[in-house]
């Protein structure tokens, strides 16, 4: 019999993990849920596998737009009582790509057979995350799929407006720096050159602003590739410096540390976490295993290990808020609400109200962030341009003070 590794986390939200014997990768996670166990990863021993744990989209699989659409169609006709395998087909029928035709067949041949819906997305090759699969697992045991649907179906839109809320914001900024910056190389290597015959021609000592403007468009004109060559190298350490869990958690420390940036991130970060550990309490699942889950939405390492270190002390008898203040890295606002929320019993709707909270916060800081980012880019970018053209006139009037 074909031996197994599996990881999971037990009903004390303690990550495990070990071997098992068994006839195939689905007796593996169905003996850990009977096990009270939510299985994270489970492949055959010394094969590649596929890692439940992946948060990612798989490449082969739908994409988050694509998986959100099925989630919303799936949830409204379960809720309008169609059965799952008649839904699935419905689905299979409306797909408008080979992609998502081939994962929703892949789901509902697995459902046919006799598998739950929460297996058959698990098998997906991390196309589902971890909180998905587990979501819909818990939904199917409490006998609320489509109630959890309809919550994912929310969690997911949100997640992706706070998302594109912030790639919108960035647009502008990132364009008119490039503007900015193809204006400056233009007239350093193309415009600028042009002056420096004449110049030669008439003789005489040019100013020393002249000197650095005609020597740095030299430079770019004439070494551009080296300029290419050690961005690309710098940027190449840099990835190698973030690959590095030392390094990365230093580097995220001191992004906490920045004045404005941090107090994004540390914004952004939190109305994740707060939505994802709603959306799972709100769905039944345990506070510890939700803990477990939803600190691995947070990109950022030094509050993901405060968000570890809370479940620990949770683990213990301690209260939520209290433990993520201890780091002293989440927004005081957010701890007081989840605070309240602990206190009245209601900590997975206080949990989702922070994160409405935060979003619009988001949103606002993002805005007052680009208040000043716009000027002070356009000051910059007419100081820069200013000075190259006074650095033309200045030689075109000394070069004419020595011919007169």
């Amino acid at each position: 019999m074909p031996l197994f590794e599996y990881k999971a986390v037990d009903p004390s939200g303690e990550t495990v993990q070990g071997t098992m014997e068994a006839a195939s990768v689905e007796l593996v996670v169905l003996k850990l849920q009977e096990a009270g166990n939510i299985p994270l990863q489970a492949r055959e021993s010394g094969s590649g596998g596929f890692g439940l744990a992946n948060l990612r989209l798989g490449r082969r699989g739908m994409n988050a737009r694509e998986v959100g659409a099925f989630t919303q169609q799936l949830s409204t006709m379960l809720a309008a009582g169609l059965p799952l395998d008649r839904s699935l087909q419905v689905l299979l029928d409306l797909a408008e790509n080979d992609r998502v035709k081939r994962t929703v067949a892949e789901i509902r041949d697995r459902v046919r057979q006799g598998g739950s819906l929460s297996d058959a997305l698990d098998e997906q090759h991390g196309a589902f995350n971890r909180l998905f699969v587990n979501m819909v697992r818990a939904g199917e045991v409490g006998g609320t799929l489509d109630v959890t649907l309809a919550r994912l179906t929310q969690y997911l839109e949100r997640s992706r407006d706070l998302k594109d809320s912030v790639i919108s914001a960035l647009i502008y900024p990132i364009l008119l720096l490039v503007l900015a910056a193809g204006s400056l190389i233009l007239l350093l290597v193309y415009v600028i050159p042009q002056f420096t015959p004449i110049f030669e021609e008439l003789g005489g000592d040019l100013p020393l602003i002249t000197k650095l403007v005609l020597g740095v468009g030299s430079v770019l004109q004439n070494f551009w590739w080296g300029i290419i060559l050690l961005t690309v190298l710098a940027v190449y350490w840099f990835r190698r410096m973030l690959a590095d869990a030392d390094k990365r958690f230093a580097w995220d420390g001191r992004v906490l540390a920045t004045k404005w940036v941090g107090d994004l991130v540390g914004k952004i970060e939190t109305a994740r976490l707060t939505r994802t550990l709603g959306t799972l309490l709100s769905n039944g699942v345990p506070l510890l295993s939700a803990l477990s889950i939803a600190q691995n939405v947070i990109t950022n390492t030094v509050l993901r290990r405060d968000v570890n270190d809370s479940a620990r002390e949770v683990k213990t008898g301690g209260g939520l808020a209290r433990n993520l203040a201890r780091g002293g890295r989440f927004p005081r606002l957010a701890l007081q609400m989840i605070s309240v929320g602990e206190e009245t019993g209601q900590l997975d709707s206080m949990l989702l109200k922070v994160s409405d909270t935060y979003d619009i916060e988001v949103r606002n800081t993002i805005d007052r962030l680009l208040a000043i980012f716009t000027p002070v880019v356009t000051l910059l970018l007419a100081v820069m341009i200013g000075t190259i053209v006074l650095s033309v006139l200045v030689a075109i009037l000394s070069i004419n003070d020595l011919v007169g």
